[in-house]
């Protein structure tokens, strides 16, 4: 499959970097908008992404050229090899929008979903050809983070998720393959569990919120870029892995729902950052000094990635 031309559909949080991300791979990417002034901020956003990547020398100024934006969505369907859809997360309109997208497409263009949460094989379960369909889950922020997750619905062709993944290496990406199509694909999976349980300690008054985040930067979190979970399973040992596993799973949080803390700060209204507090008071904790410092940090550690490749 030679992917040439793509439409990214959406100009939030993701379209944009998505675009970016294609860009970099060599392919003109068209982002797509509901209205001529959405889809021109969306490429906006796309210009200013590209930009900071040149600024620090993982990109070349020439990918913005590659790079448009328009709201006709069925010109830029048709004209595409590879159509990336980040929308709301709403099953029903991401159906609706994948049939019309089947409809529309030629017949050998890949069709992706940006969905960190929906099944693939559901969100494709209305299009007359399934096997071209997939999830391309890409993490925010999606110009910087190395991670896109490769789903494949219970159709989705195994030549298509190879073709695909060849195409996201080559836009200097980390696809990584997840062979089932399951709730929270494999990221979102490790994340709740760790969600779960720090919010089960908080909890049960065994640390506080800012303690805990602390020993997660500060100690295994740390070393996760480079060291990998199974990794360090066999590095010390899966006997003491073993004992260490049946001594504290019992402790664990193990029911089926959210912790309760959990449910009583959103019954509360108390929903983070857009709310003022959740687990911290944002209103005394800033919130872009914070992303400020996360974005700095992804960018660093891209930066020494690329250059370990280059040594390699």
């Amino acid at each position: 499959m030679d992917f040439v031309r793509a439409a990214v559909i959406g100009t939030g949080t993701m379209g944009p970097g998505i675009a970016v991300v294609l860009a970099m791979g060599g392919v003109e990417a068209t982002i797509v908008g509901r209205t001529d002034a959405s889809s021109a901020k969306g490429l906006n956003a796309a210009r200013d992404q590209g930009r900071m990547l040149a600024d620090h020398g993982l990109a070349k100024l020439e990918i913005l050229e590659r790079i448009k934006s328009t709201s006709d969505l069925e010109r830029a369907v048709r004209d595409a090899d590879l159509v990336i859809e980040s929308t709301p997360e709403d099953l029903t309109f991401k159906q609706d929008l994948f049939a019309r997208l089947d409809s529309i497409a030629k017949p050998e263009a890949v069709l992706a979903s940006n969905t960190s949460a929906l099944s693939i094989t559901a969100l494709a379960a209305q299009c007359r050809h399934p096997e071209r369909t997939l999830t391309t889950h890409f993490w925010n922020p999606a110009f910087l983070m190395p991670l896109v997750e490769i789903v494949k619905g219970e159709k989705t062709s195994a030549e298509v998720a190879e073709a695909v993944r060849t195409l996201l290496r080559r836009c200097g990406k980390v696809p990584v393959l997840v062979k089932k199509d399951r709730p929270g694909q494999l990221g979102n999976r490790l994340q709740s569990a760790l969600y779960r349980e720090a919010i089960h300690i908080v909890e049960e008054g065994i640390a506080d919120a800012e303690d805990v985040d602390l020993a997660a930067k500060c100690g295994f979190g740390l070393r996760l870029p480079v060291y990998g979970i199974f990794e360090h399973q066999d590095a010390v040992g899966l006997d003491l892995v073993l004992s260490v596993v049946n001594y504290v799973s019992p402790d664990l949080y193990r029911e089926r729902d959210a912790p309760g803390l959990l449910r009583q700060l959103v019954a509360e209204k108390k929903l983070g950052v857009k709310s003022g507090s959740g687990f911290y008071d944002w209103s005394v904790k800033n919130f872009a000094k914070v992303k400020q410092r996360r974005d700095a940090f992804v960018l660093d550690m891209v930066k020494r990635r690329r250059k370990q490749e280059r040594q390699t």
